[in-house]
């Protein structure tokens, strides 16, 4: 589909539904009043409640949630842009949202701050009924518009390092720096202090992007991942070879051949295409509510299973590739040997060797939380599920068992009890969450149910850590109604 016109956009419309959503947020605010008790470190430093790392989607909805709990002390970090955060304006090279246009979650259940009221209150209703899947920048100007309509706290141009628990303060020191190009190079690193973490860090915020180890030691300059920023323009005429059978493996075929590049081979391991998408399956009540309260063993296999099945392109993305001129497939082709030979990449697969001129990478994630540099002091005592459970020899998984261990609240959990509670204060939600709790961060489909989880798994902690203050206040709490 291609983007609304700029001249059908209708800035009274969007007005109009900016007071309708203020109206809706004070109807709807009891019990209103302020309750976290705030606090300050021994030296009079303020101490966030709530610090969430990543202003993407599910970072902003976070944040959210939060607010409407009047949890307001909190602080969203992200480092990039403005209105560049997530992959939607940067790295994402499809054409729409892969979600049905229905999808519901950032709005937590409120009609007037869903998508399509946005998008109708701009385009109108008929428009609406034109769109087929929900063009990927017009989901990033959603977002955008998300952020300063709710005036979630966002700091952009920020990076995080290495948590660190601060046990005199009850707290995390967190030291952050800029990435702004404009600020000082030499600008001093600054420690935020808060009580709880979110970590709101996408599809890779439990590892890394992969890049096969016989491609990563090539010349730099002869391959990308699909997550890089890659000039297109320069792989005009070239010979391009791709890595992978997913969506953005496809994607990134498409652009090269759109852009110029003279021809496009995609390899991939299995014998077909995946043409079942377990996604579709899964976008149920029960599933998406529910699959965290399943014994270990369910969780396991239902999510093994999901895995097993691929991640297959949708229909339009491969349709999209398969359309194009000089686009040439390769299944049961692993690369089993790469060699950079004359400035160009010599690949080996069980079936022939192919010369290219740039290797596109798009081999998805790997789950490692000793990847992730903000937990690199707090990592050794993370419980992941290889530490709880053990699956039968036939059911094995390697990435599967990498996967943090996470309580009902996107938590982190110990890996013995007792040695690092302060973990608990941690949550993720990341796409590592999907062993645990299924689709909860990064996953749009999941948000309507694994907020709600998220947001009272952190109020829970707030209230319970200072029960005891709560009740002082209750004791000394003397307001009169009237004389008797």
């Amino acid at each position: 589909m291609s983007l609304p016109s700029p001249a059908a956009k209708s800035a009274s419309g969007l007005s109009t539904l900016e007071a309708s959503i203020r109206r809706d947020l004070e109807r709807l605010e009891y019990p209103k009043r302020p309750w976290v008790l705030s606090r300050q470190a021994s030296d009079g430093r303020p101490i966030l409640d709530v610090l969430i790392i990543g202003g993407g989607q599910s970072g902003l909805a976070a944040a959210f949630g939060l607010m409407r709990e009047k949890v307001n002390n909190l602080l969203v970090v992200d480092d990039s842009a403005p209105g560049l955060s997530g992959p939607w304006k940067t790295f994402a090279r499809m054409h729409t949202l892969r979600t049905p246009k229905h999808l519901t979650g950032p709005d937590l259940n409120l009609p007037n701050l869903c998508f399509q009221t946005w998008y109708e209150a701009q385009f109108g209703e008929d428009a609406w009924k034109a769109v087929g899947f929900v063009p990927k920048e017009l989901w990033a100007d959603y977002l955008h518009w998300y952020r300063h309509v709710l005036s979630i706290p966002v700091r952009s141009h920020t990076r995080v390092g290495a948590l660190s628990w601060l046990p005199e303060e009850r707290c995390f020191a967190v030291p952050v720096r800029s990435t702004d190009k404009q600020a000082p190079q030499d600008a001093p690193e600054e420690i935020l202090l808060a009580r709880k973490v979110v970590l709101a860090t996408g599809i890779d915020g439990s590892g890394r992007w992969e890049t096969p180890a016989n491609v990563a030691r090539l010349p730099r300059e002869l391959w990308v991942h699909t997550r890089d920023d890659i000039d297109f323009e320069a792989l005009r005429g070239k010979r391009i070879g791709v890595l992978g059978a997913g969506a953005s493996a496809f994607d990134n075929a498409s652009v090269a051949l759109e852009r110029g590049a003279a021809e496009v081979h995609l390899f991939y391991r299995r014998k077909t295409l995946p043409t079942v998408n377990a996604y579709r399956w899964a976008e149920f009540v029960g599933f998406l509510k529910h699959h965290g309260d399943l014994p270990d063993a369910d969780r396991w296999r239902f999510i093994r299973r999901i895995l097993e099945m691929g991640q297959l392109p949708p229909h339009d993305t491969y349709q999209r590739a398969r359309a194009l001129p000089h686009f040439f497939l390769h299944p049961e082709s692993p690369w089993q040997d790469v060699q950079a030979v004359e400035g160009r990449a010599q690949v080996t697969t069980p079936h022939a060797t192919f010369t290219f001129d740039k290797l596109i990478v798009g081999s998805g994630t790997v789950t490692d939380l000793s990847l992730r540099p903000e937990l690199a002091h707090l990592v050794g005592d993370i419980a992941l599920w290889k530490d709880r459970y053990t699956p039968p020899p036939e059911e094995a998984h390697t990435d599967l068992a990498r996967h943090p261990y996470l309580g009902p609240g996107f938590e982190f959990q110990e890996k013995v009890p007792g040695r690092a509670p302060y973990l608990g204060s941690v949550f993720n939600y990341t796409f590592g969450c999907l062993l645990s709790l299924g689709f909860g961060g990064a996953s749009i489909s999941g948000m309507k149910y694994s907020l709600p989880r998220l947001v009272a798994g952190i109020t829970r902690q707030l209230y319970l850590e200072d029960k005891d203050a709560y009740f002082d206040s209750l004791m000394k709490f003397d307001l009169k109604e009237f004389e008797p």
